[in-house]
């Protein structure tokens, strides 16, 4: 898991690559990121699969705020970012959602 951070000069926003490896997702056939900045939807925000199995995605993201998100495996396993800036509970059987600092 990975998470890289491009701040745009002249605007204020920041382009956030979120990267899962094959080895995060298994055999995976699709994963959504699902959080603060797309209104927690599961379909509206589905990460491309590459070749080699990595699941990617790049958003422009609002800066000096915190977005909580998680990713969604083939619609049944949430999974956290283990370089997530931070984790706060999420307030569903003792979950955490991670957190990404812009």
């Amino acid at each position: 898991m990975s998470l890289k951070k491009q701040y745009l000069k002249t605007k204020p926003f920041c382009k956030v690559t979120f990267r899962l490896s094959p080895e995060e997702v298994s055999d995976a056939a699709h994963v959504h990121i699902v959080g603060e900045f797309n209104n927690w939807s599961t379909r509206q925000t589905p990460m491309k699969k590459l070749k080699d199995g990595t699941f990617t995605l790049t958003l422009d993201l609002e800066t000096g705020r915190n977005y909580q998100f998680r990713y969604l495996v083939d619609d049944q396993i949430w999974i956290n970012d283990s370089n997530a800036d931070d984790y706060v509970p999420s307030g569903f059987s003792g979950s955490d959602n991670a957190v990404v600092s812009i």
